[in-house]
């Protein structure tokens, strides 16, 4: 009898446990990859999708710093979890958090990366054939002679850093990686852009609301954003610059810019006045981008060429700018025989000053010695191989303060970061400075002779 009852009270007991069927799901995002896309087409569509927990679902992106937002561009329906967009703004990949949220207010998150190929044929076409942004610099095609003023080496101190992509595909994941840049057509309407910081050159521009920012809208640093704007009927060809863009819709915010109204023409900014990075140059037609090194091939047997300096940084520039830069913000000084020569102010490389303190002017250009080898990698890596070319022809150009050896880029998921981790094979001793004083036609004009 005791042995009956204690069996029934077990069974009693566990009875419950039949109703654990019952219990809803786990909540969970079951969507695992959405589409890559192209900058400035229409974005094929992904739908988020998620199961368990209480329907109905909402769909959200994290909008913390820790995570990128959807490329600039697309939007994600609230109720249907659709990801969409007319045009697609943003370029490289980006792995932002989804976030689904049921009825009880329970939330389940899973990372899902869009990859966007960029579309940056327009920024070979930024200023004329005769620039200055376009002239080879190599000692054996030009004649161009190493410059031997006390200003212009890298500081030696920087000479063993390694060249560094700051560009590239997922080498910055979750978010993309370099400064992206957009084309918009002649007619594309002016909004306001309020300049908060330091210089203006206009305070309306035809800056789109899907306009890529570099790191996108949720990075906390320099937040470049290019615009150029195509020639059509009764105007020209215009590059629009921002630094610390913030889209505050309808119109934008920023912390400088600067504007290259025509640039079919060859007419550098102001002198002193500064532009959207330390050197007073143009940023986006001197970024490595993928589309000058793909050509007309793949991003795997890529056929292009490089045909300009790239833009790279050091720690610290010297406190002097050179043709064709136009502003610096650097450290050091420098002497001449009438004495100390006023910081912040150009100094020339044909009549270059006595001694300095620091080396590195903003805007001087270096390039790849001639008897510096290819690295070995660069047989197997034929992006890279691109651009070290590139850096032999027409070298790279000091544009702004940060890594010492950061040479700057577009993101782009067409970019092999493995075959772009060759370029760390070189290192800035690899570079000598260049004395381009002879090409000068004049001051205010990157115009070659």
């Amino acid at each position: 009898m005791n042995k009956l009852l204690l069996a029934g009270a077990a069974a009693v007991c566990m009875a419950p446990a039949a109703h654990a069927k019952d219990a809803p799901a786990a909540l969970q995002i079951t969507t695992t990859k959405c589409p890559g896309g192209t900058q400035g087409k229409s974005y094929a569509g992904c739908t988020i999708a998620a199961s368990g927990g209480t329907p109905p679902y909402t769909f959200s992106i994290n909008e913390t710093n820790n995570y990128p937002p959807l490329p600039e561009g697309l939007s994600l329906g609230a109720t249907n979890g659709l990801v969409s967009g007319p045009q697609i703004g943003g370029q490289g990949t980006y792995a932002p958090l989804f976030v689904v949220t049921d009825a009880n207010n329970d939330q389940a998150t899973r990372q899902i990366a869009i990859a966007i190929n960029g579309e940056n044929r327009f920024l070979a076409h930024i200023f004329p054939a005769n620039s200055i942004f376009h002239h080879r610099v190599d000692a054996a095609d030009t004649g161009l002679p190493v410059d031997t003023s006390p200003a212009a080496p890298i500081y030696s101190g920087y000479l063993s850093s390694t060249v560094k992509p700051f560009f590239g595909n997922t080498s910055n994941s979750p978010f993309p990686n370099g400064i992206p840049s957009f084309s918009v057509p002649y007619n594309q309407a002016n909004v306001p852009v309020a300049t908060t910081l330091y210089q203006s050159y206009f305070t309306s521009g035809p800056i789109p609301a899907n306009a890529p920012v570099e790191g996108t809208a949720h990075s906390t640093g320099d937040r470049h954003v290019l615009i150029y704007r195509a020639s059509g009927p009764g105007s020209h060809p215009a590059l629009y610059e921002m630094w610390q863009g913030i889209y505050e819709g309808p119109g934008w915010t920023d912390s400088s810019n600067a504007l290259w109204p025509n640039v079919n023409a060859n007419a550098l900014t102001q002198q002193g006045k500064g532009t959207s990075d330390a050197a007073g140059l143009p940023v986006a037609p001197l970024l490595a981008n993928a589309d000058e090194v793909i050509g007309t091939g793949t991003p795997k047997a890529p056929t292009g060429t490089v045909h300009h300096p790239i833009r790279f940084t050091l720690n610290h520039m010297l406190n002097y700018w050179v043709w064709p830069a136009t502003q610096t913000a650097g450290v050091g000084s420098c002497t001449a025989k009438s004495g100390t020569i006023p910081v912040e102010s150009e100094i020339s490389q044909a009549t270059p000053p006595l001694s300095c303190t620091m080396t590195g002017p903003a805007g001087e250009i270096y390039r790849l010695k001639a008897s510096v080898a290819t690295p070995a990698c660069a047989a197997n890596s034929p992006q890279a191989a691109i651009i070290i070319t590139g850096l032999r022809d027409y070298g790279i150009i000091l544009a702004d303060n940060g890594d010492s050896g950061g040479l700057i880029g577009t993101p782009d998921a067409r970019w092999d970061d493995n075959d772009l981790s060759c370029l760390a094979s070189l290192t800035l001793a690899d570079f000598e400075p260049v004395n381009v004083s002879s090409l000068i036609v004049g001051n205010d004009s990157g115009a070659t002779k």
